[in-house]
């Protein structure tokens, strides 16, 4: 990953973490959406000008590509460069959580 993807897109938007992580099989971007809103039990919900402007950046920028077209709706897919900006993501989402556990700013 260069560094201009790096600065866009380390750390993610919570938006972008979930679009990229649901996209490791094809979807489109209304399902991308309502398996974001089943995964978070409704606390995410990425509308329809979030989605899809950031499913045209991400494959503009070659994170993911379009696959199929599906009933009209386009499916798209992780690339390699974009699953190795999820697994860096993910790197320091678990570096974060490992980090906080046990230590309490009171003490």
């Amino acid at each position: 990953m260069d560094d201009k993807l790096r600065r866009i897109y380390v750390p993610m938007t919570e938006s972008g973490f979930y679009i990229l992580y649901c996209l490791q099989r094809p979807q489109h971007g209304y399902g991308v959406s309502q398996q974001v809103r089943q995964m978070t039990g409704g606390e995410v919900v990425i509308g329809a000008g979030t989605m899809y402007g950031s499913l045209s950046k991400m494959e503009k920028d070659g994170l993911i590509a379009f696959v199929a077209e599906e009933d009209k709706r386009r499916l798209y897919q992780i690339t390699a460069l974009g699953r190795e900006v999820l697994e860096t993501e993910l790197r320091r989402i678990e570096r974060l959580y490992k980090n906080s556990k046990g230590v309490y700013l009171d003490e």
